[in-house]
């Protein structure tokens, strides 16, 4: 696998599971974060509460809307619990989006929403 996987995908499928095995797939921006990959969600997302049940995940390149355009690699995903690993985070998401995460940032300070925000960060496999 590539030094920092997915660096230069724009948006990347990240599939949870149910407690039943089924999986839901859903695109997110993400950022090589040392040896991990950085992703951000709501807390209240369904996918935060499927990883505290099971923290197996498949990744792979996708488009804005989530389809998929690359293979699937298996990993494992947690939920940051740091101020300083979230900031590390947070600094590597604005380095690789730019204006747009700056902007994103902005919108969600102004509608309180960046307080509900979750940092997950994914370790793969092969990585």
């Amino acid at each position: 696998m590539a030094e920092e996987p997915y660096a230069d995908a724009r948006y990347i499928s990240v599939e949870t599971f149910r407690r039943n095995g089924r999986g839901v797939k859903t695109p997110v921006w993400c950022a090589p974060c040392g040896n991990e990959i950085a992703v951000f969600t709501e807390r209240k997302a369904g996918k935060v509460k499927r990883l505290r049940n099971n923290d197996r995940i498949r990744v792979a390149r996708c488009d804005m809307r989530g389809k998929v355009h690359g293979d699937w690699v298996e990993g494992t995903a947690r939920i940051v619990d740091s101020k300083r690993e979230e900031d590390h985070a947070y600094a590597a998401l604005r380095e690789k989006y730019g204006w747009l995460m700056m902007v994103t940032d902005l919108l969600s300070t102004l509608s309180g929403r960046i307080r509900g925000r979750a940092v997950l960060m994914l370790r793969l496999d092969d990585a």
